[in-house]
């Protein structure tokens, strides 16, 4: 067996912010071991929210995304390797392998391996700009700034991320169709009603719907829907992600669509924990900022045998047409949806009670909302709270 380069208490695998929350975690409740964090981009752990949204339309500084400045690992004690990727993880003998060809034994681990980007499949799907990291939100911005205001511009997905994009693009000076194939923005599964106040709100800036259609091929200058060519001067495709789950199933770790976790991010492994994009809690992984700094931080409580407070509902934040738009709690599932404020606050419901609620121009702040859906309350508690 090869002699191990080193050994550490916990190693966070992934560098994003749910790595990062649970170092942070660890420390603040008086851990004292090693950590060690290791990410594969060539940078310290950032934030991705500001990259579909101000990097697009402002050139930002680097140290503006930072999770955490530079020195803050040093003052934290926490060892910060960038630029290399763990490629297995043996969990009986709690060694890990890395691309460098160095190996680390821990007693304690975190895969928060987070997602990559999915791929168009259709012919010339090489041509379309993709959104994942920093680098990639730069060469987007530099691409969409290169070219002459009004030049034509296609994204491709009607979700948060391509709605961010598109906002962002118009904002630009430039005139981009959203081409979603699902007949309703995001996909159907946030309702009539708040995709219609979407879809008024992008038209206000230019940004054309094209619904229920789907891109078949992609040329240079141009996006095919069926038949019909649309110009573009570039294209950018947002159409979800796929969990990191690699190192999970070569470890034997169970996974479905994602690492499968209990409510304290614990694995099928007793030494293994996982948090952020890759975890799957409940048969359903949320794939936000939020709620990869909370799993990170109940990783490390889970971890230090802390007592773990219960996921909070789920909070995604958004930019439509330049209006902040906060979506909180589980939507999958509700029955019924009713504006409590028209073009303000939309509440969803199951059972006579509110299960989602949907936050325009922060009218109901997103700590607030998610104590209401916490605690169960009707469409009438919910009113009041804004009255």
């Amino acid at each position: 067996m090869r002699r191990a380069d080193r050994t550490v208490d916990v190693l966070l695998v992934g560098g994003g912010v749910a790595s990062v929350r649970c170092g942070r975690s660890l420390r603040r409740h008086g851990f004292e071991g090693s950590i060690l964090l290791v990410g594969a981009e060539d940078r310290a752990p950032y934030n991705r929210p500001p990259l579909s949204k101000e990097l697009l339309r402002h050139d930002l500084p680097d140290e503006l995304l930072d999770a955490e400045p530079p020195a803050w690992y040093a003052r934290r004690r926490i060892e910060l390797r960038t630029g290399v990727r763990v490629t297995t993880i043996n969990p009986e003998s709690r060694r890990a392998t890395l691309d460098d060809g160095s190996t680390v034994v821990f007693d304690r681990c975190v895969l928060a391996t987070g997602a990559r980007l999915r791929r168009l499949p259709i012919p010339g799907a090489e041509r379309a700009l993709m959104l994942r990291t920093a680098s990639d939100a730069r060469r987007l911005r530099a691409t969409a700034t290169a070219i002459p205001r009004g030049a034509p511009a296609v994204v491709v997905g009607g979700g948060f991320i391509g709605l961010e994009v598109a906002s962002a693009l118009a904002g630009l000076g430039l005139r981009p169709a959203v081409v979603e194939m699902a007949p309703g923005l995001w996909g159907g599964s946030l309702g009539t009603r708040l995709a219609a106040w979407a879809a008024r709100r992008l038209a206000s800036i230019g940004v054309e719907l094209r619904l229920a259609s789907s891109v078949t091929r992609l040329d240079d200058g141009a996006a095919w829907v069926g038949r019909e060519r649309l110009a573009a001067a570039f294209v950018v495709a947002g159409i979800g992600v796929v969990p990191r789950e690699e190192l999970a199933v070569g470890a034997g770790i169970a996974t479905a669509d994602g690492i499968v976790v209990d409510s304290e991010q614990r694995t099928s492994h007793p030494d293994i924990w996982a948090a952020g994009d890759v975890a799957r809690t409940d048969a359903r992984r949320v794939e936000h900022w939020h709620a990869a700094r909370e799993s990170g931080e109940r990783a490390a409580l889970s971890m230090l045998d802390l007592p773990v407070p219960v996921p909070p509902p789920a909070w995604v934040f958004s930019e439509i047409a330049g209006e902040a738009l906060d979506v909180i709690g589980s939507i999958e599932g509700w029955e019924t949806d009713a504006w409590v404020a028209p073009d303000r606050l939309l509440a969803y419901m199951r059972g006579g009670r509110v299960v989602g609620l949907a936050s325009i121009g922060g009218t109901l702040a997103a700590e607030r909302a998610r104590a209401l859906i916490a605690n169960g309350a009707s469409l009438s508690q919910v009113g009041a709270e804004i009255e």
